[in-house]
């Protein structure tokens, strides 16, 4: 059993594929020995989490998912432990699976206590409602006054801490979509102090990293139960950690190194309106700044619209030019923060010329709307150019024709299919931000959090990527690595910068000495 972190990458695998693994090795092991293993070690966790607990409450529902919350409740029991299990089979108990059932019986003979109702006052909780096969019986729950959708309810409200097993009930274990009554996801309180966990088995599962995943799993365990999966089980995306993110550090590079080894970017976009009323400079700036702090030997800055900036006070460094005046063919663009409508007229040109591109905001509202752009962009592909997409669900639903629910509902098939459509690089950004290619198993980042909610951060992004692909590297490895250290800067906040709130502009400025900081002191 371990706690997972972000420095080492993991496979994930979804339901699919976790059902024929189980499948596969419950047949050379002995009868409900999965379960017994996954019971045990929930209670060794429960222990471990809250040792002074005073009564634990066991919600079990009526599969096998139910069956783990039994095999726990018999363990704590019988270390002396004061718990409660309230069970969804009884009224369907023809209906209960054989392993679920030996387990109940092994419970009861060890004088496990049974109620029909939730003790009031419990100071732990166990979900064990619903495994990998939720949404069936979800369909069932329409509301709270069924008895699975009150105890989730009461599960997901509740200020105590809550260990679920496998799988937050709820949670589609493949896509991270929160499957529950609306009555009952609007209720959740992921911020609880009390504390969530989630002890999953067998395999990671990529929907406890993405959507709603991280918000109702809370801090993940993974317990292999002693089984490894077959080696050619391909995964279906991976959790990206420190170790396939690379790292940019100036000082490994060799001493003959120059402004021209680290390559040059050109950040288009920043239009100011002809009336004045209109200004989204700023945007350009925090991309052009990240771009130089992330290591790229210079940026160009190219404002659109009537550019009234020849010169950034807090980073001279930069350097402004005209859109005309840019040489696309030697650098990597950044396009489209603060684009505006004027970005429409730069991108045929951008499209055409440029052999590595960010496409950012403004740009890809653009493509979204021009047959014409969306053809230029599926051209890039067959030039071998490299080109990274970055939206947000509802810029990738505009290229989709969808909604930002639909992509929302399965992000990695979102990413995946915008990635295939256009040929691209695809950061899919939100929690757990998605990075797919074509061809590529698509990963999941396992560093951010809610700090990087304020304007300017996805800016500060596509600079990142624009250096580091002016950097050398790949369009899919430039995207891991800046989604990887764009998130870990928010993870590492506090510790760094106490008391401060994190801005676009710190995140901009700041975030390489921090993480260099952050990654010595891990060494």
């Amino acid at each position: 059993m371990q706690a997972l972190s972000s420095a080492l990458s993991l496979p994930l695998h979804g339901v699919a594929a976790t059902r024929l693994l189980e499948q596969q090795t419950a047949a050379g092991l002995a009868p409900h020995a999965l379960m017994q293993r996954a019971g045990l070690a929930s209670a060794r966790l429960s222990l471990a989490l809250a040792p002074h607990a005073q009564h634990i409450w066991i919600a079990c529902g009526p599969g096998n998912n139910g069956g783990d919350g039994l095999e726990a409740a018999m363990h704590l029991h019988q270390w002396g432990k004061n718990v409660t299990v309230t069970w969804l089979g009884a009224q369907n108990q023809a209906k209960v699976p054989a392993d679920a059932l030996a387990s109940l019986v092994r419970a009861r003979a060890a004088g496990v206590p049974f109620a029909k109702t939730p003790p009031s006052g419990f100071d732990f909780a166990i979900d064990a409602l619903l495994g990998i096969g939720a949404a069936p019986r979800l369909a069932h729950a329409a509301g709270q006054a069924d008895l699975l959708g009150e105890w989730l309810a009461l599960l997901r409200a509740t200020g105590q801490p809550v260990l679920a097993l496998d799988i937050p009930s709820g949670l589609d274990a493949s896509t991270g979509a929160d499957l529950a009554p609306e009555s009952i996801a609007t209720g959740a309180r992921p911020e609880r102090a009390g504390g969530r966990f989630t002890l999953t088995f067998l395999t990671l599962k990529p929907g406890l990293f993405t959507a709603a995943g991280r918000d109702l799993a809370g801090q993940v365990w993974w317990d292999d139960l002693g089984v490894a999966p077959a080696p050619t089980a391909a995964p279906d995306a991976w959790l990206l950690g420190q170790d396939r993110a690379g790292s940019h550090n100036r000082a490994l590079a060799a001493h003959t190194s120059h402004k021209g080894s680290f390559g040059d970017v050109a950040i288009v976009g920043g239009q100011s309106g002809t009336d004045g009323a209109i200004h989204m400079s700023g945007a350009a700036l925090l991309a052009g700044r990240a771009a130089l702090h992330e290591g790229a030997g210079r940026v160009f800055v190219a404002l659109l619209g009537q550019a009234v900036l020849t010169v950034d006070p807090q980073q001279p460094e930069l350097m402004f030019r005209s859109p005309a005046a840019l040489d696309l063919k030697t650098q990597v663009v950044v396009c489209g923060c603060g684009g505006g409508e004027a970005v429409a007229g730069v991108l045929p040109q951008i499209l055409s010329a440029a052999p590595a591109a960010v496409l950012d905001a403004d740009a890809l509202n653009a493509i979204a709307r021009d047959t014409q752009l969306q053809t230029q962009l599926h051209a890039r592909r067959g030039r071998a150019y490299r080109t990274v997409l970055t939206p947000h669900p509802l810029e990738a639903a505009r290229l989709l024709g969808s909604s930002a629910a639909t992509v929302q509902a399965d992000r990695l098939a979102a990413a995946q299919q915008l990635a295939e459509e256009f040929g691209c690089v695809v950061v899919l950004k939100g929690s757990g931000t998605v990075i797919a290619a074509p061809g590529e198993i698509p990963a999941i980042n396992a560093t951010g959090n809610a700090r990087l909610a304020t304007a300017g951060t996805g800016d500060v992004l596509a600079g990142m990527v624009g250096a580091l692909l002016a950097g050398g590297y790949t369009a899919f490895g430039a995207a891991c690595t800046a989604v990887f250290q764009h998130g870990q800067l928010a993870d590492n906040w506090p510790a760094s910068h106490p008391g401060q709130v994190l801005t676009a502009s710190l995140l901009a400025q700041n975030h390489q000495a921090d993480l260099q900081q952050e990654q010595q002191h891990q060494r």
